[in-house]
């Protein structure tokens, strides 16, 4: 569908799409109304190859889709790339990049997979076979979030080893400077060969600053608890929305709206 239009909805999916009880309810009628107008929904998340397929296969999408913070795209529709296009650096060689900083700094950063079940059941509410989804990861390399005293240390240490971090509300994100959301996105917009692409890039947290960055029309969504300062701290001198309900319940609002004033229904 990407082909035939100019017009994409790129969205993230935790805290976003939906909220962090994995309801995806909310935007099921908006979406189903986007794709009679083929309007692509791209997700554009965190999560694994593996964990979206299921997602996409619940909301009914064949959209091509960017996993683990914009390190690989994947879709049936890349024909010209056998169905994905790797951006990012495999796992192993990220984790031993994480072990790297972690000795410089002298504070073990630990990646999301190491963690027993029950530590990451805690930390994502994920379980059983959803939590083997998650690890199945290729191109990216999650880990706590260290503490705040430590940003400026790591960052240094990133610069050494040719590497970004993004912070999202629960974990932190090691990618290859190759990588990012914004990076997938432009990527897929040379591949579509349509010129004049708008985007509506929806986010919730500060790792997705580069999918917002790079969407003409950004929105914002709020948790439950109000939106992530940090984030609004870095678009204050550019236009967003902020949705006014949270998770799902904004997203829907705020696609509906934005649909309408485009005179798209």
């Amino acid at each position: 569908m990407i082909e035939n239009s100019s017009l994409w909805v790129v969205s993230d999916v935790d805290g976003t799409l939906m909220d962090h009880s994995y309801d995806l309810t909310p935007a099921k009628e908006t979406i189903k109304k986007l794709q009679k107008l083929s309007i692509p929904v791209i997700l554009c998340t965190s999560k694994t190859a593996s964990e979206v397929k299921v997602i996409r296969n619940d909301l009914n999408l064949t959209d091509p889709y960017i996993v683990e913070n914009g390190a690989a795209i994947y879709g049936e529709s890349l024909e010209k790339f056998n169905g994905e296009i790797i951006l990012g650096k495999k796992y192993k060689l990220l984790e031993e990049i994480l072990n790297h900083i972690s000795n410089e700094i002298d504070y073990e950063l630990i990646p999301l997979n190491n963690l027993t079940d029950q530590e990451a059941t805690d930390l994502t509410g994920l379980k059983g076979n959803s939590l083997n989804l998650m690890r199945d990861r290729h191109w990216s390399m999650p880990f706590l979030n260290p503490p705040s005293f430590l940003e400026e240390k790591i960052n240094i240490c990133c610069k050494k080893f040719d590497v970004d971090i993004f912070k999202g509300n629960r974990m932190s994100h090691l990618l290859s400077t190759d990588s990012n959301k914004g990076k997938a996105i432009n990527t897929l917009k040379k591949y579509s060969n349509i010129k004049n692409i708008q985007i509506i890039g929806l986010g919730d947290s500060p790792n997705d600053l580069p999918l917002l960055l790079n969407s003409d029309i950004k929105v914002v969504i709020p948790g439950k608890d109000g939106p992530n300062l940090n984030l609004l701290n870095q678009l204050k001198d550019l236009e967003f929305i902020l949705a006014s309900e949270p998770n799902g319940y904004g997203w829907k609002n705020e696609i509906n709206k934005l649909i309408s004033k485009l005179e798209l229904i």
